[in-house]
């Protein structure tokens, strides 16, 4: 099994992405959207399908919305689309995670939050509060959800967060009361007494529900704002020093905890699923 991480038209952070699942202990395998459009990469030796960071087709029409329409519409040699062909992978046991921009075409191609099981787009994600491009280390809770990604870990996580157009938005009240519902919010920003976060800059798109992450009902299908890739290693956090003298330097960065969390779900549910295929 292998994480396809998806590259190209805009789309980057891929290198230091297959190193984080490698590090993780899973095989990656880079691959360029294109060769997804076209049918030419197959889903079916994957565990894990990643949507990384960037700014795809240049974020013309709003970030990530070209390449989810494309998710939707275009159709595939077999007929099918993207979002469907996607949608049976995780049925099958696979996960989705999409970073920044790829949290962007997660929640505009309809996968995330999925409450109606239909792929409608039922949130958003728009232009930060501040008017601006945000490039800001962030402190986050992981509430309980159905994820595995946050798992394993009391303290609070750090990550780096860099984007323009970070803030969730739901469709309506009715949205935004099953998402606390369904605990689909995986990933809370934090204010400095680590209540969830609201005003800027500890929030810093004011984002609904101080999301930061959101995962579907199922658990998984991912999409977090900040960039655990860019940060796998203690050394890598701005204040490494002083976190090393007042004891809060782990031995692995935030972001490997949730790599490692993903590898190990996604390896269980894809092991599970081939063994049901065979009996």
């Amino acid at each position: 099994m292998t994480a396809l991480v998806v590259t190209g038209f805009g789309l980057n952070c891929e290198e230091e992405t297959a190193h984080a699942y490698r590090t993780a202990g899973l095989d990656a395998t880079i691959v360029h959207a294109a060769d997804l459009f076209s049918g030419d990469v197959s889903l079916a030796k994957a565990s894990i399908v990643h949507l990384s960071g960037g700014f795809s087709f240049g974020d013309d029409l709003g970030s990530g919305r070209v390449f989810a329409n494309r998710l939707r519409m275009q159709k595939l040699p077999s007929g099918s689309t993207l979002v469907r062909e996607l949608s049976a992978f995780t049925n099958d046991g696979g996960y989705i995670y999409g970073v920044c921009n790829g949290f962007q075409i997660l929640v505009k191609s309809g996968l995330l939050p999925n409450l109606g099981g239909d792929h409608a787009p039922e949130v958003t994600l728009t232009h930060n509060d501040s008017g601006h491009f945000e490039d800001r280390w962030v402190v986050c809770g992981a509430p309980e959800s159905p994820s595995p990604a946050f798992r394993g870990k009391e303290d609070p996580f750090a990550f780096p967060a860099r984007h323009a157009e970070g803030k969730l938005v739901t469709r309506d009240a009715s949205i935004r009361e099953a998402l606390v519902t369904k605990k689909l919010v995986a990933l809370t920003y934090l204010d400095g007494a680590l209540a969830p976060a609201v005003d800027y800059p500890e929030n810093p798109n004011g984002s609904e529900l101080s999301c930061a992450g959101l995962t579907d009902p199922t658990g998984r299908v991912l999409g977090t704002m900040p960039h655990p890739e860019a940060f796998l290693l203690p050394q890598l956090h701005p204040a490494f020093h002083t976190r090393a003298r007042q004891g809060l330097a782990s031995d692995v960065g935030d972001g490997l905890v949730v790599f490692r969390n993903l590898v190990a779900a996604a390896t269980r549910a894809r092991a599970s699923a081939t063994k049901d295929l065979s009996s």
